[in-house]
């Protein structure tokens, strides 16, 4: 079935539809909550308030864009209004242990609550644009019309994001803790 056709099922109230429309996009959406909240409980809440958010507001997608993008915007503003209200994940709940010279699974963990921590510490408009670009595969279109900003900003954003997350994860800023100075 088409999306076009579960989206009309939906609007006349068909959870099902609503199921099958969702999951495509339900694994990058949840990606996308853990990377912007930094933590899988606080990304559980944005996805769940995501989805009731969707499922409330159908009668309001345009179809101008997929669906799947529409979601991610819920589910990004979502996981954003979650951080806001917690304002920042305290460094004492992340341990990023010392990294050892044969890397194993252990090392990718805390390769990625270096990487999640570090993003955690992006502005939250470097943070947003990178997320959804690397972790949900939106284009700069889809992540300009999430932003509602020029495709030149998001780029520029990407870009700076990127940058400012190769410099702290630099691993000669860390201390042997690995965490900054």
């Amino acid at each position: 079935m088409h999306e076009t056709e579960l989206i009309e099922r939906c609007r006349s109230g068909d959870r099902a539809a609503f199921a099958a429309l969702v999951e495509p996009s339900r694994t990058q959406v949840w990606a996308v909550c853990v990377q912007i909240t930094g933590n899988r409980h606080d990304a559980e809440d944005a996805l769940q308030d995501a989805l009731i958010a969707a499922w409330q507001n159908l009668d309001k997608f345009r179809g101008t864009s997929r669906f799947g993008s529409w979601l991610y915007r819920i589910a990004s503003n979502a996981a954003l209004a979650i951080v806001r209200k917690r304002r920042e994940i305290p460094d004492d709940e992340i341990d990023l242990g010392r990294a050892s010279t044969v890397p194993g699974p252990a090392d990718r963990v805390v390769d990625t609550d270096a990487v999640r921590h570090a993003l955690a510490r992006l502005p939250e408009q470097f943070r947003v644009a990178v997320v959804l670009r690397e972790y949900a595969q939106m284009s700069y279109a889809e992540i300009a019309e999430h932003q509602n900003v020029p495709v030149a900003t998001v780029k520029t954003r990407i870009n700076r994001g990127r940058a400012q997350l190769v410099e702290l994860l630099d691993p000669a800023r860390l201390d042997p803790a690995g965490l900054d100075p």
